[in-house]
């Protein structure tokens, strides 16, 4: 729930940025799977399957990063700092997840081992991020 600053309500999340939150981390995360099993099998499948899934989650991500940019001017001072870190922790995944993205338009061993660690500094990235736009819900602080 979030604070209303017309009104002093409570109001949830909106459902779209909820749903558009919900993706990057998954598919991040799949990334990373997706290279750790090209890292031990060899298998070129496994460096495509993390690219589609990158670009899967910048796609979604980007949508979310736009929300979050928004929201950071909707709404009072309270609570800028909290809406901020959001932002700053989404965008930062979504860069990344950018560079990694580029890393992974190499040939296929090429990506190695800067893919892999892109991929887990960004899936932390959208772990974070995540973690700060959903705990709203309970504390009823920012969306």
């Amino acid at each position: 729930m979030v604070a209303d600053p017309v009104n002093g309500e409570a109001r949830a999340i909106h459902p779209l940025h909820a749903v558009l939150l919900a993706f990057p981390l998954p598919l991040f995360l799949g990334a990373l799977l997706s290279d750790v099993a090209y890292w031990r099998t060899f298998h070129v499948q496994w460096s495509n399957f993390a690219s589609w899934l990158i670009a899967g989650g910048l796609l979604v991500g980007a949508f979310a990063v736009l929300w979050s940019f928004i929201n950071l001017f909707r709404g009072g001072r309270r609570h800028r700092g909290r809406r901020l870190a959001y932002f700053a922790a989404l965008l930062a995944a979504w860069g990344l997840g950018f560079v990694n993205a580029l890393v992974h338009g190499k040939d296929a061993w090429a990506v190695m081992p800067e893919g892999l660690l892109l991929s887990a500094a960004v899936s932390v990235l959208a772990l974070v991020a995540t973690w700060i736009g959903y705990s709203g819900f309970r504390t009823g602080q920012t969306s």
